[in-house]
């Protein structure tokens, strides 16, 4: 692809709702923190076209950032399959064979009826290079931006999945013709 491309990766606000939880895409965001969504918004660019996962929290999160974001499938969190609406105390209190095996290797391990942290990869991949050189601000998940960073800097799939990735955090990514730039990950404004 010609020219560069400035990713703003913005991870939603938190989730309203029981934490420990794997909520689902129609879960809500917390957007109680106004002083952090306005800080966050004043270091966005004017000039980006925004993107946003499809699910309900992120695209609330974009909404209180003055975004109207396209919603991109590609960028949803990876899918969590029948564990989905489930708390993980609740799953390993079950003794879930299934669920203690996923941990072994989370970023292979497949939830029943879900993907992997390597499928996210791959479609994470595929959404960013749709994206077009300019700016561009992401309102996603940390799943989406741990991908991004696996994408950006050549890692292992468990490697990426090393990041912490704060809601309402900041992570810069720039797409260059020379390759990848990492400006910075998970920045808090204030």
């Amino acid at each position: 692809m010609e020219g560069e491309t400035f990713l703003w990766l913005i991870r939603h606000a938190p989730v309203d709702g029981v934490k420990g939880t794997i909520h689902a895409a129609d879960a809500p965001a917390d957007l109680g923190d106004r002083a952090q969504l306005e800080a966050l918004r004043q270091h966005l660019p004017r000039d980006a076209t925004s993107f946003a996962s499809p699910s309900r929290r992120t695209v609330e999160t974009a909404r209180a950032l003055g975004l109207e974001p396209m919603q991109v499938g590609e960028f949803s969190e990876q899918d969590f399959g029948d564990w989905t609406g489930r708390r993980h105390d609740e799953l390993a209190a079950a003794g879930d064979e299934a669920y203690a095996q996923f941990w072994n290797d989370p970023a292979r391990g497949r939830p029943p009826g879900g993907e992997s942290f390597e499928d996210q990869v791959t479609r994470v991949r595929l959404g960013l290079s749709r994206i077009g050189t300019g700016s561009a601000t992401l309102v996603v998940h940390s799943g989406t931006i741990r991908a991004a960073l696996c994408i950006a800097l050549d890692l292992t799939p468990q490697a990426a999945l090393r990041f912490v990735i704060d809601p309402l955090s900041l992570t810069r990514v720039d797409r260059l013709a020379t390759g990848w730039r990492v400006v910075s990950v998970n920045q808090r404004m204030i």
